[in-house]
């Protein structure tokens, strides 16, 4: 089987990463085309030996890249088309139908109840969505909880296939000695107790609520916002006025890399935390959540169906806190009075490992190349445009 995967970018976010580690693990000959940004994935994808092709995609609305997609796909002869992200699996779809390929499946990575990767849900990016939906065989949400919002959008249930986001265990295994590597090259004390905060740096992670939870907690607490994105001005500007400037460091984005020119990577981060702290109101999965249990981190967050969707007790010290100052600041000083667990993984990230979530896509494009298309229709008040 030949496979192309088709991503609106390749910066350093949660869907460019999953994409790089699960083509590490699908038995199945890969190629990908970014239709933007070719950031610091795309050199790791590279590096792995997977073929990378920039569409160069101007913007939303550049129709002209359409052609030179189908013409890119027709070339390469692909068996399967797979999808990701919003403006990807729009123009993905169309293009892979007019260059006569039918197995088309795409991820929905990022669907909330009130936005899709950052843009409000408003009717008309409904329908687009539906209309660009029903030109694939079938549509792999991460979890349980986004398969539930695409049936209430209208998608038919048996076009929807569950495969959760995966991570690699081993690469995320609480190491001492990169704890204090880590620390040592960051500045932060050995005694400091480190509130993690990874992801985005977008208004809708409300890391905003970090930075004024720390200003209530001890001196000794420090928080260490691992990502990149708009909003890094702002939360500079608010940890300045609130007085804790010099207590949070802003690493900029970084991807599964090992120490070296480029810094720490992600897993020795995570390494270098006591607690991870998650404020986000709405994920569609909680991809940086499942990733810190891995690395024996308790976790306190605000939504996370990875951990909603499993039955309870899969991760005991994972805890939901409202998106508060005040409730964060109160859940993680009794966190740093617990003081020290095993730093050990509990059921939850075993259950996410990526070669599981690997065989279960597997299945998925047998599925997409063995059947036809089965029949959609527009959910009732909704007129495509």
């Amino acid at each position: 089987m030949k496979a192309l995967h088709i991503i609106t970018g390749l910066g350093v976010g949660g869907a460019e990463q999953q994409l790089r580690l699960l083509l590490r693990h699908l038995p199945v000959a890969c190629e990908v085309v970014t239709l933007t940004n070719p950031g610091p994935v795309a050199d790791g994808l590279a590096a792995d030996g997977v073929p990378v092709t920039h569409l160069g995609m101007t913007g939303n609305r550049d129709l002209a890249a359409l052609p030179r997609l189908a013409r890119h796909i027709r070339r390469g002869r692909y068996d399967l088309v797979h999808t990701h992200l919003y403006r990807a699996c729009l123009y993905g779809r169309i293009a892979a139908r007019l260059a006569g390929v039918r197995a088309v499946v795409a991820t929905e990575h990022s669907l909330g109840d009130s936005q899709l990767e950052g843009r409000p849900l408003t009717a008309g990016v409904r329908a687009l969505y539906l209309l660009g939906e029903r030109l694939g065989r079938s549509t792999v949400a991460v979890s349980p909880t986004v398969a539930a919002r695409l049936a209430r959008w209208g998608v038919p249930e048996p076009r929807v296939e569950v495969v959760p986001n995966g991570i690699d265990l081993a690469r995320f295994a609480f190491d001492p000695d990169a704890r204090r590597r880590t620390r040592d090259r960051l500045g932060l004390p050995a005694d400091a107790f480190v509130i993690g905060g990874i992801g985005r740096l977008v208004p809708g992670k409300r890391f905003d609520v970090l930075i004024h939870a720390l200003t209530r907690l001890p001196a000794d607490c420090r928080l260490l916002l691992v990502g990149g994105g708009p909003q890094e001005s702002a939360l500079r500007r608010a940890a300045r006025e609130a007085g804790v400037a010099g207590r949070v460091l802003f690493t900029g984005e970084r991807p599964y890399l090992p120490d070296g020119s480029a810094g720490p990577g992600l897993p020795a981060l995570a390494s270098a935390m006591d607690v991870l702290a998650a404020p986000s109101p709405e994920e569609a999965f909680g991809l940086a959540v499942v990733e810190a249990l891995a690395a024996g981190l308790p976790v306190r967050y605000g939504s996370c169906p990875a951990l909603e969707d499993l039955p309870p007790g899969a991760a005991p010290d994972a805890v939901r806190v409202p998106c508060d100052a005040g409730a964060y600041a109160r859940a993680l000083a009794e966190v740093r009075a617990a003081g020290p667990g095993p730093r050990t993984a509990p059921e939850a990230a075993r259950h996410y490992c990526i070669t599981r979530s690997a065989a279960r896509l597997m299945d998925v494009y047998a599925a997409a190349l063995a059947r036809t298309v089965p029949p959609s229709r527009s959910p009732e008040g909704v007129i495509p445009s």
